[in-house]
């Protein structure tokens, strides 16, 4: 999309002097209402705490979370008529919630406030979003969007994941009669190989904070995919704005191809390729401006947050 007249490009240091680095707000801020997201908020942390609850029980009986012979979803409602026990999972809880919360209080762009979706799942909510209200000018205004969620996120689950597994147990076979395997990211195995050398990653049984950290890995990991309106979308639009939906379509494909490995890949791949091919991603209105050596290496880091945070079998 063109700036939008008929008499050439609008020089960028019109745009730029006239708007704020953000965005470009088309009618002053709307008041909004905060009980929506609050609501949300804390049924979420509900959730999540009741997932990190289960996470600590099943670390004080040495065996992996969901594997006590009851499904999942009994398992986490069952926590709910021992409310002591809830107090267990705030470790989880924060810590999964602590990059969304980052991520929407980096930039002072017209957004909402960020709602969180709980959920009876392994990780207790389908994360959070945002709705950006005002257009996004420059390559440089994305990009930063994009990748200050992920960072975020990870400088939170780094130093957690670090000390979860430094203080995990040992615990042979734990992975063998478990009813759900969690899989081990590139960090993890970092981790595991430093703080307990020449032991099997399968033997290091993750305590709760560990565990949450898992979760923000992955979560992380998800978010950086190169595809559609993800964070590794934006900063992909960013990059290379002419090929994004290509790349989109390609990445959905192959995301689809690994549910051989996880189903989950299956759902997930499904639903970004027909986000992909219905949905374009919004364009931006300085698209000549190319993107600061800085940036391109900020790039690079974000790829090597994917790499260490990512993990074919994320829960099989």
């Amino acid at each position: 999309m063109s700036v939008g007249n008929e008499q050439g490009r609008i020089p960028f240091e019109i745009l730029e002097m006239q708007y704020p680095p953000g965005g470009m707000p088309l009618a002053p801020p709307r008041r909004r209402q905060l009980w929506p997201a609050l609501i949300l908020f804390l049924l979420t942390v509900i959730s999540t705490l009741a997932v990190g609850a289960e996470f600590a029980g099943s670390y004080a009986q040495d065996r992996e979370p969901f594997s006590g012979g009851e499904d999942p979803v009994t398992l986490m409602l069952r926590t709910f008529h021992h409310p002591a026990t809830l107090a267990l999972g705030i470790p989880f809880s924060f810590t999964h919630e602590m990059g969304h919360y980052l991520a929407c209080k980096v930039y002072g762009i017209d957004v909402s406030y960020p709602y969180f979706l709980p959920a009876p799942t392994l990780f207790g909510t389908f994360g959070a979003f945002i709705r950006i209200r005002s257009p996004i000018t420059t390559r440089r205004a994305l990009f930063d969007v994009g990748l200050s969620g992920p960072v975020a996120g990870f400088v939170v689950a780094l130093p957690a994941l670090a000390y979860g597994i430094a203080t995990s147990k040992i615990v042979p076979g734990a992975e063998d009669n478990a009813a759900i395997v969690f899989g081990h990211p590139l960090l993890v195995r970092i981790f595991s190989a430093l703080f307990h050398s020449h032991m099997d990653v399968r033997w290091v049984l993750l305590n709760p904070v560990g565990r949450a950290a898992w979760v923000g890995l992955f979560v992380t990991a998800l978010n950086l995919l190169p595809v559609w309106q993800l964070d590794g979308g934006h900063i992909m639009f960013s990059l290379v704005s002419e090929r994004h939906r290509r790349i989109s379509i390609v990445v959905s494909i192959v995301l689809i191809a690994m549910g051989r490995l996880d189903p989950l890949w299956y759902v997930w791949g499904g639903i970004l390729f027909i986000l992909s091919l219905r949905f374009r991603h919004p364009p931006i209105y300085d698209r000549w401006q190319p993107l600061d050596p800085a940036r391109r290496a900020w790039a690079v880091v974000g790829l090597v947050i994917f790499l260490l945070s990512f993990t074919p079998w994320p829960a099989t």
